[in-house]
């Protein structure tokens, strides 16, 4: 009767997973959908502590370190999620996802060592005699990518935090292939190897998937980060999806693939967006070095820009028809995402149509400034995606980008020698007026100049995005 029991709370549970995955595409639904797929994932957890059998038929036990386990784990992430800054919100992402690398890692492990203590007895005995290929093929492979995404999310959180800084060296996509092959020739061998000498294998696969995932992400800089934190949470859900064929747990099982899938999906949406192909990434090293673009002879001169005041800004926003806001990481490092709301209801009041445009890797991670603005409370149907916002700058009066920098950069068309060449970008200088609020001159993430803040249209206007728009906000008020 436990059993099937067991069994209906992990069809609830996954049932729930595909359903709050379904709502998480639409950021109205998104948070209801979160809520969803974690009730989902309570009724399982609590469903196998009580109601799970192990195979002789024992339930589980050392019920004290479970609960303190789920206690200290839940006091911690709830401590952490709510005091995260937007800012630092991609290095939260990677940080946790890292641990569900580790925690997918250790289960393969902790299977790995079941496995030879029942077996301890028969040294001379081939590992592969005693466990079948396609359970080891799933044991080897949670260790490996369980690890890789591990040691991979805890390089992308230094890197996002400032921690730890680009790293690369000559010949190294050939490094990387040889310890990917060392990795998968340890997993033979251990398969091949007596259960008496099996130890030392396996404990090489963990070793150069550990130093796999660290050459992965090092080279990694610019303005790709966010396609690396998709990867990394897709290795994450394969990595758990092992996890469940091993323990046959299927709501285990059903989030792994669901989580897999979709991060490998965004991975291919983000790569399209960057204009990176997925081999690049495989190998780990894209990105990385990115330099100031240049021209025939040297460095590429660029002309004069010009500064526009804060009542020439407001008078021009303020007897627009329409304002298109590019919001960028700049504007999550002032805190600013509320006052950018209140403009946009001031405008309103005026007649001015206000939307956003939206690029799919704005910020530091896929998604990143749809959640700041819905933390403001912006309605959701005045958020454009990239394609949709494209078509709408001809016929914009002002575009007011907000910290913004690469994704606004026309060097990705026009400018061959760009290392951003080729990527899909905001194209808002098809508008009529763009004012950029920068703090400064200073380059963007991927570290080159950007071609807008030079062209006639354009104007600069520096200082914190959260006190310009304070400021704008009552100069447009006294129009």
């Amino acid at each position: 009767m436990e059993l099937h029991i067991l069994t209906l709370c992990y069809i609830i549970a996954s049932v729930t997973f595909i359903i709050g995955l379904k709502m998480l595409s639409s950021p109205a639904t998104a948070r209801r959908g979160n809520l969803v797929a974690a009730a989902g994932m309570t009724i399982a957890i609590f469903a196998t502590i009580f109601l799970f059998r192990e195979d002789d038929g024992k339930k589980l036990h050392n019920y004290v370190w479970i609960f303190a386990g789920l206690i200290i784990g839940t006091i911690a992430g709830t401590l952490a999620a709510k005091k995260v800054k937007m800012t630092a919100m991609p290095e939260m992402v990677s940080l946790f996802n890292g641990m569900g690398g580790a925690c997918a890692a250790l289960i393969s492990a902790a299977e790995f060592y079941h496995t030879y203590k029942i077996n301890q007895g028969a040294v001379d005995t081939p590992f592969s005699s005693l466990v079948g290929v396609g359970q080891y093929i799933t044991i080897a492979a949670g260790a490996i990518i369980g690890t890789i995404s591990y040691t991979g999310s805890i390089i992308a959180w230094g890197k996002l935090n400032g921690r730890i800084k680009d790293f690369s060296f000559k010949g190294q996509h050939i490094v990387n292939m040889i310890i990917l092959v060392l990795v998968i020739g340890a997993a033979v061998w251990a398969y091949q190897s007596a259960m008496g000498n099996i130890y030392l294998p396996f404990i090489l696969i963990g070793f150069f998937a550990f130093i796999y995932g660290i050459l992965f992400v090092m080279p990694i800089g610019g303005a790709d980060m966010p396609v690396v934190i998709s990867l990394l949470n897709s290795f994450t859900g394969v990595a758990a999806a092992c996890g469940g064929f091993l323990y046959n747990n299927k709501a285990m099982l059903t989030g792994g693939i669901l989580v897999g899938a979709a991060g490998t999906l965004l991975t291919i949406l983000m790569c399209k967006a960057m204009n990176r192909s997925l081999t690049n990434v495989l190998i780990g090293s894209f990105g990385g070095g990115a330099t100031a673009a240049k021209g025939e002879g040297g460095t590429k001169t660029q002309g004069a820009y010009k500064e526009i005041s804060l009542a020439d800004a407001a008078m021009v926003m303020g007897y627009a028809n329409k304002v298109m806001i590019v919001p960028g990481y700049g504007l999550a490092v002032a805190q600013a995402q509320h006052t950018c709301h209140e403009l946009e209801k001031i405008l309103g009041e005026k007649g001015v149509e206000v939307k956003y445009a939206i690029h799919p890797v704005a910020g530091r991670m896929p998604g990143h400034m749809n959640v700041l603005l819905a933390e403001a409370d912006v309605s959701y149907d005045k958020l454009l995606e990239m394609e949709y916002a494209n078509d709408e700058f001809a016929t914009t009066d002002v575009v007011l980008v907000l910290g913004a920098n690469d994704v606004v950069n026309p060097a990705a068309k026009n400018d061959p020698a760009s290392p951003i060449y080729g990527m899909p970008i905001l194209e808002v200088e098809q508008a009529k007026t763009v004012i950029v609020n920068k703090r400064s001159m200073k380059p963007g993430y991927a570290g080159i100049e950007n071609d807008l803040f030079f062209q006639p249209k354009t104007s600069m206007l520096f200082g914190d995005a959260k006190k310009v728009l304070q400021e704008l906000c009552a100069e447009v008020k006294n129009i």
